[in-house]
Order: C-alpha cells, then sequence, then structure tokens
C-alpha cells in the first residue's frame, strides 16, 4: 500500500496532520469495525485496509511540538540492506553508507529547515534505519516518501529514499520477483543519481537479475 492509497482509504488530502488522520481513522474504524458489521467479509476487510493505512500514515507523521529534542548522532551511519543470502547486513563503505550532518549545518544551496522539520527528519532517520532492519521496506519506503514531500530539496532525505528503495529491490530479487525488482532499483537511480556507490551496487544487482533468467 503506498502512502496516496493510505490518505485516500481514510479520506484525507495528501499532508493531512497528525490529529486529521486520528480523527478520521476513529470515525471509519467506528463504521466498519468487525464488531458492528459481524458477518459481513467485505466490511472486514476494509477495516483491515484502514488500519494498515492509518499505521503507515502514523509511520511518516509526527507531532514533534512539546517533545524532546534529537541527541546527537554520529556524522557517518550504515543503512541496512538485504544481503545476498536473503539477510540483512551492515554494509562495508558503498551505496547504503549515509553520510549526514548535524542537525545544525546546512548543506549548500540547501534552504534551511525549521526546527519542526529538523525534529521530524531525524525522528523520521531513526524509525527508517529499524524499519531496514526488520525489513519492513514497504513501511520504510512509505516513511521516507512522506518525509520527501516534506522536505524535497534536503539531499540527505533524497538519498535516504533511494537507499529504501533500493533495498526493497535487492530483496525482490533474492524473492525472485524481477520484474518489480527492476522497479524499484530503477527508481532508485533516478532518485540518486550521482551516487556512484548506489549506481554500483544496483548494476550488481541487474547482473543477478540477468544470471536468473
Amino acid at each position: 500500500m503506498d502512502l496516496a492509497n493510505c490518505y485516500r482509504l481514510l479520506g484525507l488530502t495528501y499532508g493531512a496532520s497528525l490529529a486529521e488522520v486520528k480523527a478520521s481513522y476513529r470515525r471509519l474504524a467506528r463504521r466498519y469495525h468487525p464488531d458492528v458489521n459481524s458477518g459481513d467479509k467485505l466490511t472486514q476487510e476494509k477495516f483491515i485496509q484502514l488500519t494498515e493505512a492509518y499505521k503507515l500514515l502514523l509511520s511518516v507523521i509526527h507531532s514533534s511540538v512539546g517533545s524532546a529534542a534529537v541527541s546527537a548522532t554520529p556524522q557517518t551511519v550504515k543503512a541496512t540492506s538485504a544481503s545476498q543470502d536473503g539477510g540483512v547486513s551492515q554494509r562495508s563503505p558503498s551505496a547504503t553508507k549515509v553520510t549526514r550532518k548535524p542537525p545544525s549545518v546546512q548543506y549548500h544551496d540547501t534552504p534551511p529547515l525549521s526546527e519542526i522539520d529538523k525534529q521530524l527528519k531525524w525522528n523520521a532517520y531513526e524509525q527508517l534505519q529499524q524499519m531496514l532492519k526488520s525489513r519492513r521496506f514497504a513501511r520504510a519506503i512509505a516513511l521516507v516518501e512522506g518525509l520527501a514531500h516534506r522536505i524535497p530539496h534536503d539531499p540527505e532525505v533524497r538519498q535516504w529514499q533511494a537507499i529504501a528503495y533500493s533495498s526493497w529491490g535487492r530483496h525482490l530479487v533474492n524473492e525472485g520477483q524481477l520484474n518489480k525488482a527492476r522497479i524499484y532499483l530503477k527508481k532508485a537511480l533516478r532518485t540518486d543519481p550521482q551516487n556512484r556507490s548506489l549506481w554500483a551496487e544496483v548494476e550488481r544487482d541487474f547482473r543477478r537479475i540477468e544470471e536468473m533468467l
């Protein structure tokens, strides 16, 4: 389920606030709850979809007002990705290496972020790492796509988005879903075209696909 469908299911516009998401879910959950529609399989399926959409949106939207400041983190962090044997591994310098600067430092020509967006960004980063480690790739992509929509010109967010796409693509290769894997590997390259390490890893994945055909 992609982010657009999540908003659609909950009857919301893209970028709705956390309060709006919660209110819409509560309203729809009362209508479609299995206890209210006993024996109605279509309604029960609708409730399941609503709940999944709600959980995905909660992963993307954060209410940062009044929360604690994000603690300092190392400048170089490695994002996880699926290994060749289907597991998750920490890779040596490669496309999965995320080099970032502390929140107080801005990249050249990058619009400065508000304090709320800074905190949103680093909170999302920590969640993204956990999702990739646990191989929850669909949620990781939904999270980072929402972040990219909120902060469209941030180069680090763009890099994280490419990592999520390539990680999912590599997992799909391992699962034998080659056509779908190609789609996400190409999306990774389009998202971060200047990342030479990313290109090298994706090229290896494409060679694996060719060998499996």
